[in-house]
């Protein structure tokens, strides 16, 4: 099997920003990262749950609705996956993403908690969703990383990882 490029990543050299993921089929993958892999706690699971909610929501009523085709946490629980159509940037995102999170801040509720709207309505934690979009909100605005460095391991056969 190949290995696919998400397991290219030094996870112990990424910090919180915004980086593509991949670019293909007219996709673009955006990883939000949002804690520091191996290195600080990764969100909660309620707290991730709330934060995917609102920002789908707010991805799929934003200016780039249209483009918008999947909002949804890592199964590592240290980001979200944004995937566009269209041609935007690493800024582009950026932009989105800091606006996203600001209506995040002013929430008074987490849309779509009740049984016939959610798969798990009780696992929601509003104020610590909050409280991880506030942290990440002042990383994209003071300590922004965009730049992958990738994962230098070579296997027995002298191959280099990305190509096993």
């Amino acid at each position: 099997m190949e290995v696919i490029q998400s397991f290219t990543i030094d996870h112990t050299c990424l910090n919180p920003g915004i980086y593509v993921s991949r670019i293909d089929k007219g996709f673009t993958t955006f990883d939000l990262r949002i804690t520091a892999p191996n290195r600080e706690p990764a969100v909660a699971p309620a707290a991730m749950h709330s934060l995917e909610h609102l920002m789908a929501t707010w991805f799929r009523n934003s200016s780039a609705k249209d483009d918008v085709v999947y909002v949804g946490p890592m199964g590592c629980m240290t980001g979200m996956y944004v995937i566009m159509t269209g041609n935007y940037t690493v800024e582009d995102m950026r932009s989105l993403t800091i606006e996203c999170l600001e209506w995040v801040l002013k929430q008074k509720e987490v849309p779509a908690t009740t049984p016939a709207t959610c798969g798990n309505y009780l696992l929601h934690d509003l104020p610590m969703c909050q409280w991880e979009s506030r942290r990440y909100l002042d990383r994209l605005r003071n300590d922004f990383h965009s730049e992958y460095t990738p994962l230098q391991v070579s296997l027995p056969d002298g191959k280099v990882f990305a190509d096993a």
